[in-house]
């Protein structure tokens, strides 16, 4: 028999699948991802809704010092942080988170007890906004801060009826997302998977335990009340926390930024449906514009992140 020549060996060769299935797994894999920042995404804000039917009971101070307990409760057993191990330079950003992580969710919950839900979010959420921002001297992110600036002043209407402290607070707890970024991002170069965010969970329980029982005692909480501020530690930490981290290893952490940025719409949608907050035009169209603020930075940044290829 003739020996088969070079294009006789081509065409006889079997068709190569692996490309075939490698892209059919990292579809998956995206898909996967997606579905991921969704659930962290609804679960997060239909369990600050959830909190917030609680206020009239326990208030905001309640609320927030069950959530502790039950994220504490959860992620302690499940991640085990190994917290003798632990230097100094690992409890810093860890104590600093706690204290941060408390501020940050006590003025939010203020905030939605004034403002309503999908308001207090949307100003937030200008927290990672700024965070983007002052690392970035492109002019382009500063104009997408002048349009995140005009949808405040849209937002809120200043005037006679204008919630000021509601307003303020839902700006301090901007500042403490902010701070709250670039603490765990320092934590999590130091600390693998969740091990920072449960060592974290426990020292910030350790923190309101006296917290809670003080305002107990104060404010004599129902079990529904409890069962409210419970769901909310489940649905607004735990599922995100891990929700997150697995997509965040499926899907590149800039399209992780853009779909975050859909936050503040699920909250309006979680207030609307949840707790009948409808907004006003001038509120939806404040919203928009600080979303799509958001949405334009992590897109420029996506686009500028991208290897280019060298022409020859």
């Amino acid at each position: 028999m003739k020996p088969l020549d070079a294009a006789d060996r081509r065409q006889n060769a079997p068709v190569a699948v692996a490309p075939l299935r490698a892209t059919a797994a990292t579809g998956r894999r995206r898909g996967t991802g997606f579905a991921l920042m969704l659930a962290s995404s609804v679960s997060n804000q239909a369990g600050a809704a959830l909190g917030s039917m609680a206020f009239p009971v326990i208030g905001p101070v309640g609320v927030l010092a069950v959530r502790q307990l039950v994220t504490a409760l959860v992620l302690a057993p499940v991640v085990r942080p190994r917290l003798r191990a632990l230097r100094k330079d690992r409890w810093l950003p860890i104590l600093g988170l706690a204290l941060v992580f408390s501020m940050m969710n006590l003025s939010l919950y203020a905030a939605i007890d004034r403002i309503g839900l999908g308001l207090a979010v949307t100003l937030e959420f200008l927290g990672p906004l700024g965070v983007a921002i002052a690392f970035s001297r492109r002019p382009f992110d500063v104009a997408c801060a002048l349009l995140a600036g005009v949808g405040v002043i849209v937002l809120i209407n200043p005037g006679p009826a204008t919630d000021i402290l509601g307003i303020a607070l839902g700006l301090v707890a901007a500042a403490g997302w902010g701070s709250y970024i670039l603490l765990n991002r320092t934590l999590g170069q130091r600390l693998p998977g969740l091990q920072g965010t449960a060592a974290a969970s426990i020292v910030t329980a350790g923190m309101w335990v006296p917290i809670a029982i003080l305002w107990f005692l104060a404010h004599v909480p129902s079990i529904g009340a409890l069962g409210l501020a419970a769901a909310c530690g489940l649905l607004s930490s735990v599922v995100p926390a891990v929700s997150d981290l697995q997509a965040l290893r499926r899907v590149p952490a800039r399209i992780f930024g853009i779909f975050t940025s859909l936050s503040p719409v699920w909250a309006v949608l979680a207030g609307w449906v949840m707790l009948h907050q409808a907004l006003q035009p001038n509120e939806w169209l404040g919203v928009a514009l600080i979303v799509l603020s958001n949405i334009f930075v992590s897109v420029r940044g996506l686009a500028t992140s991208r290897p280019r290829t060298r022409t020859v």
